[in-house]
This record gives structure tokens, C-alpha cells and sequence, in this order.
């Protein structure tokens, strides 16, 4: 092929999937026709279709309203929607690298796009004339109301207000940092898959499991080793294969390589990249006013400030660190000696067999993935929500593993389901939830289309998938944020699914939780994959009992990542620059916060912490334990309603996940709820009264 026809064809939108509405069944985007090269071609037209729709709306000489204003810009940039929701939705889980040299590439690009809306001073003034005129304001109806305080708010944040020299500057630091958290993410999952542990003598994995040593072994051929075994890396610190592997060598040479991570000075090292975003968001958090960044990304949250979530986990902290050095005492008469950072799972799961007659391990057998997903996650939502999930084999997932599940509420269909279950080299490290197709009555969009991702590893063709007990707990976590997005019914795409506060939307999911150990949920599908019994009673209220056991670890592993997160980005622009050393700060952090505790590690550690480097959760990793308070006041009141029925399904739809982001979160939460949220109950859960 010429040079000239691949240059042409690369600007051609010709063939191109994304130029009209997917004729698939519910939007779904037609991966079977989706290659690459699509992207670029969409972006580039996308975002010229784009400006010159709000360029209409920006210079028309008509008086603002609320319909030639902030409908027209609701209605705006269809074709770039589509394309980026489908790469941004698929990128994590297809991360070739073709689809991160696109990333790079349009990183930048998009993020200038979007500033050249959000900064367009015309936009501003019209969508703050429509704010202003009482009469337009009184005629609306709520959720239009609250979608014009909401886009003043946002532009305000944004800089719309900032005079054309800063406008300039902040539209170069957002470039920049949309480059450097996009290489962020992909030097880590660089560096994952080099430090992946290799094990060539069977013998070493003694404690795993016939499935996992088999997914061991299977990834091991796939790298061209066949006969021996590859452990792949996670996410968080501490790996789950910590709590069972016997080996004490081998669970020290999985801990280092999870510690390792970015940091050990080669390509991959993230270092330089952690201080060089911090400076640049200390820069642009003076640039719009604010001393901080933790400031600035706070300003638009229902914390409001860095100081209210001070406030709040400063006592947790040093509560939960005292509670951990409880555990490590029995930990370590559990051991008979002192221990190391890559013992305490392995020991924090002794104590809690030999105390609470508990083995993680003898509940493997029963939870096995497709009767946890069918007879537990789609039971519980079908006895809440009336909802039922029927596989779709002729619709394409994005890769092979993915399966595509048609969901129907009392038999009529509302969305797609998407389920990618299984690790694999191109896929990034945790688990999370994507939105396809975004639910809205104005753009005719009637039903969602929604993902989840976990990374589990893949057994031999013919095994069975054997979940752990933090990775069932995950699933359930993770389709709650999939009823988020499938349940939420409103008329903005602004407002759709999980567009809500980013220290809220960890709430619906964690809620879901509860239904892991819900007798009548866990009696479903907790039935031994051979035997067909069901989970032992014993076993299961043994569980039960040793809920609290570990939540000093757990409490400051977690506090010791927020806090960090927040560490980083409490530094106003001087004191970024006097940083040069990541680890030394990171140290002089978790003393401040009393959680330096070797061993216990943060959650994630500076150099791999993708949260607040790669994942916009910037200086607000501290939401899921925000979010907490809520989901534990929530269970609460499950509890006392009589637990899982329609009934209440209804109730917590009506209030919380079925209003999307069209309301305002704490208010609706009163109305759900009676009263604002108690935190004792949270208190309670963790162990910390």
C-alpha cells in the first residue's frame, strides 16, 4: 500500500462504524466492524462536528434560554460520544499497543477540546444569563434546573471566569497531564507483566489451589514457558496468592515484585512522572485560585474541602493503626516469631481459622464463578429490582472472553450487561465498571449499555473458575456500579448512570456488597462445584463472626493510600517543587498519619498508584470510605426493612440509583433515608468504637 492511500485512508471516515448510531440491538457498539485505525478518523471529525455545534450556540445573537443553550449543548457532539465511549469504555481491557499509542496521541487532544468549551467565556456568560432569569429558572422543571447549576458550577471550576493569558496557561497544563497520566498507566502495566513471578518448581505453590496453580500454568505457556508457572500481578499491594502460599520465599518474591513497581529505575519507573504531575496540578490549582489541588478537586465533591476529610479520617487513622498492632501481636504468637509484611495474610488467615474456625480456602469450592454470578448477583437484583439476565451470543463482545447478557425488568428490555471476567496481558490491573451507551430520553437513548471487568485468572479449558472470597465480594462491588448505570432513568445525558460526585459514586456499589452474605443470597449459590452441597452452616456463621477480624489491617492499608493521596496533593506550587524524592516522601506522609507501619504497606504505593495518577481519583481516593458512611447507614436500614424484597428495591431505586446524577446526592439521600446518614454505623463495621 502506497503512502499517500494510507494517509487517505486514515482521515476517511468511509466505512466508518462511528458516523451513525450503532444498529445494533440497544446501541451496542459493533465491535465486529471496530479496528483501530476507526478511532482516529472518528476523534478528529468528532471534535470538528463538535465545535462547530457549540460554536453555534456560543455566537448565536438569540437570547440565552434554556433551550438554545444548555439543550443545544446537551444535544452536541454525538459522534464524538459515541467513539469515545466505546474507546475509553474498551481501552483498560484492550490495552495493545495500537490502542495506547491512540491513547497518547489523543489524550492531549481531547483534553485541549474540552477546554475549548469549558474556558469559552461566551458559553459562560450565556449559561449564566439563563441562571439569572428567575422566570426561566422557575418554569423549569427540577432536573432542568439542576442541569444549568450544575454546568455553571462546572464551568466555573474549570476556569471559564480566568482572563485569556491564564485561560492559555491552564489549556498547556491539562495538555500535559492528560500525556503524563496516560504514560503513567501504561508504565505500569508495562512493569506488571515484567515483574510477573515466574516459578519453575511446582512444589513452591503448595496452599494454591488446583485452579489457580492451573491458571498459573497456563499463563506460563502462553509466555513460552511451558512446564513451569506464572503468578500475574494485581493491582493493590498485597497479592491475594499472599494468604495461602506456604512457601515463605515465594510469598517474599511475589510481595517485592508487587512493592516494586515503578520504581526500580528502568523504563517503566514512574517516579519522575508522580512528581512532575503533582508540580503541574499544584500550578493549575493556583492558576484557578486555589492554594492546593487538593483544594481545587474538592471544591466540586460533597466533602467540599480537603480539611472536612481530614477531619474525618484522622481519627479513623489512628484508631485503625492501633487496632492493627492488636492484630500483629496475635499474628505473631500465631507464628511463634516476628513477621514480615508478606506473612500477615498468610497468618492474619491462621488466626482466622484456628479463632474463628474460619478457611478461606475450604469456601473456594463453593463459590464457583458462573452460579456466583447467576444464582447470587442476577438472583439478588432480580428479588430487588424485578430484573432478569438472558445471554445474547449473537451480539459481539470487545474480546472473546466477553460475554453480552440482555437485562429485562419485569420482561421488558431496559440494557445490556457485558461481563469480562479473566486477566490477561492487555488488560490493566483491578476491577471496574464502563458505560458503552449512557441512558437519556433526549437523545432518544432509552437503555444502557454497561461493563464490568475483573481480573481473574483463567484456569485450563474444562476447569472451573473458583472465585475467592475477595473476589466474589469484588463481583458483587462492581455490579453495583453496573445498576448504577443500567438503572438510572433521566432526560440529560449529563446526568446519566454514574455521573454523579466522584466520593458518592463508590456508594451504590459498596450497598451491593451486602448482599455477598445475605443468608438468603449466599444459601442460592454457594453450593460446592462437585458435591452439589451447600455451604456449611458452621462455615458460613463462622464467616460471619470473624467479620471484624482484620479491619485494623484492612482500615489502614486503605487510610494509608487515601491519606497519601492526599499528602501529594495538599502541596501548594512551592513545596511540589522542593520535592525530589518520592519515596522519602512518601515515608514522611505515613508518619504524619501514624500509619508507617512496614508492615503494613498503603494500598497502593506511590510509583504504582493509579488511582490518583492515571485514574481521576486525584485527591479523592478518600471517597470509598466517604462513601461508606452511606452504604453502612444504608444496610442498616435494609436490615431493619426486612432485607432483600421489591419493595425496597423500589425505594432505594427511587432515592439513590435510579435518579443518576439529576439530583443533589445528600439531599436525595435524606428523602431515601428520613435523616442524614449515621456514621456510628461505619464506625461499627470497621472497629473503630
Amino acid at each position: 500500500m502506497t503512502e499517500p492511500t494510507e494517509a487517505a485512508e486514515l482521515t476517511s471516515l468511509d466505512g466508518n462504524p462511528f458516523v451513525t448510531k450503532s444498529p445494533l440491538a440497544f446501541s451496542l457498539p459493533p465491535f465486529g466492524e471496530i479496528r483501530p485505525e476507526h478511532y482516529g478518523p472518528a476523534f478528529n471529525t468528532g471534535m470538528e462536528q463538535h465545535r462547530a455545534e457549540v460554536e453555534a450556540v456560543a455566537a448565536s445573537a438569540e437570547p440565552p434560554t434554556f433551550e438554545n443553550t444548555l439543550v443545544a449543548l446537551e444535544r452536541s457532539g454525538q459522534l464524538l460520544s459515541r467513539a469515545s465511549a466505546t474507546f475509553f469504555g474498551t481501552s483498560s481491557a484492550l490495552a495493545t499497543s495500537e490502542v495506547q499509542a491512540i491513547q497518547e496521541e489523543y489524550a492531549p487532544k481531547l483534553t485541549a477540546h474540552s477546554d475549548a468549551i469549558l474556558l469559552d467565556s461566551r458559553l459562560y456568560e450565556r449559561i449564566r444569563a439563563v441562571r439569572d432569569d428567575t422566570a426561566q429558572m422557575g418554569a423549569l422543571d427540577p432536573e432542568s434546573r439542576h442541569l444549568v447549576e450544575r454546568y455553571l458550577t462546572e464551568f466555573t471550576v474549570a476556569g471559564a471566569g480566568l482572563d485569556d493569558a491564564a485561560k492559555e496557561r491552564l489549556r498547556e497544563l491539562n495538555a500535559a497531564l492528560a500525556t503524563l497520566t496516560t504514560r503513567f498507566e501504561q508504565r505500569l502495566l508495562a512493569d506488571a507483566n515484567d515483574l510477573a513471578v515466574l516459578v519453575d518448581d511446582v512444589t513452591e505453590l503448595d496452599g494454591l489451589t488446583a485452579g489457580e496453580m492451573s491458571a498459573a500454568g497456563e499463563a506460563a505457556r502462553e509466555h513460552g514457558h511451558d512446564g513451569s508457572y506464572l503468578i500475574s500481578l494485581v493491582l493493590p499491594t498485597n497479592h491475594p496468592h499472599l494468604a495461602s502460599l506456604t512457601n515463605r520465599a515465594l510469598r517474599r518474591r511475589l510481595h517485592d515484585a508487587q512493592r516494586a513497581r515503578g520504581s526500580r529505575g528502568n523504563e517503566h519507573d514512574t517516579s519522575a512522572l508522580v512528581l512532575e504531575i503533582v508540580r503541574l496540578r499544584a500550578e493549575r490549582a493556583r492558576l484557578l485560585g486555589y492554594a492546593t489541588h487538593a483544594a481545587a478537586a474538592l471544591a466540586d465533591s460533597t466533602a467540599g474541602s480537603p480539611e472536612r476529610v481530614r477531619e474525618r479520617l484522622a481519627p479513623m487513622a489512628r484508631a485503625a493503626a492501633a487496632n492493627a498492632r492488636k492484630e500483629q501481636a496475635a499474628l505473631e504468637a500465631e507464628a511463634g516469631n516476628s513477621i514480615e509484611a508478606h506473612d500477615w495474610a498468610f497468618y492474619s488467615n491462621r488466626v482466622r481459622a484456628t479463632t474463628y474456625h474460619v478457611d478461606t480456602a475450604a469456601m473456594r469450592p463453593y463459590f464457583e464463578a458462573e452460579r456466583v454470578l447467576r444464582d447470587g448477583i442476577f438472583f439478588a437484583a432480580e428479588r430487588l429490582y424485578g430484573l432478569t439476565f438472558h445471554d445474547r451470543p449473537d451480539l459481539p463482545g470487545y474480546h472473546p472472553d466477553v460475554r453480552v447478557f440482555e437485562v429485562r425488568e419485569d420482561g421488558a428490555p431496559i440494557g445490556l450487561y457485558l461481563l469480562d471476567l479473566y486477566t490477561r496481558d492487555t488488560k490493566k490491573g483491578g476491577a471496574w465498571m464502563t458505560s458503552l451507551v449512557h441512558q437519556s430520553s433526549l437523545l432518544d437513548e432509552p437503555n444502557a449499555v454497561v461493563t464490568n471487568n475483573l481480573n481473574v485468572p483463567k484456569p485450563a479449558k474444562g476447569e472451573p473458575t473458583l472465585l475467592t472470597y475477595d473476589e466474589v465480594n469484588t463481583f458483587f462491588h462492581e455490579f453495583g456500579h453496573a445498576l448504577h448505570g443500567l438503572l438510572a432513568r433521566v432526560t440529560y445525558p449529563h446526568f446519566a448512570g454514574t455521573r454523579v460526585f466522584r466520593d458518592f459514586v463508590e456508594y451504590p456499589s459498596q450497598v451491593n456488597e451486602m448482599w455477598m452474605l445475605w443468608p438468603e443470597v449466599l444459601a442460592n449459590y454457594a453450593i460446592h462445584h462437585e458435591t452439589g452441597e451447600p455451604m456449611p452452616k458452621d462455615l458460613v456463621d463462622s464467616l460471619i463472626a470473624s467479620r471484624s477480624w482484620g479491619e485494623g489491617f484492612a482500615t489502614s492499608e486503605y487510610l494509608a493510600a487515601a491519606l497519601l493521596d492526599q499528602a501529594w496533593h495538599a502541596l501548594d506550587v512551592d513545596q511540589a517543587a522542593s520535592v525530589t524524592d518520592v519515596g522519602a516522601f512518601e515515608r514522611a506522609a505515613l508518619e504524619e498519619a501514624a500509619l508507617a507501619n512496614p508492615l503494613v504497606p498503603p494500598r497502593y504505593s506511590s510509583t504504582y498508584f493509579a488511582h490518583a495518577f492515571a485514574y481521576a481519583y486525584d485527591a479523592q481516593y478518600y471517597a470509598y470510605i466517604w462513601s461508606e458512611v452511606l452504604d453502612a447507614d444504608t444496610v442498616a436500614w435494609f436490615t431493619e426493612n426486612g432485607g432483600l424484597t421489591r419493595e425496597n428495591g423500589d425505594r432505594y431505586r427511587r432515592y439513590v440509583i435510579g435518579i443518576g446524577g439529576a439530583a443533589d446526592p445528600l439531599a436525595s439521600y435524606r428523602e431515601f433515608r428520613g435523616r442524614d446518614a449515621d456514621p456510628r454505623h461505619l464506625l461499627e463495621r470497621r472497629g473503630l468504637l
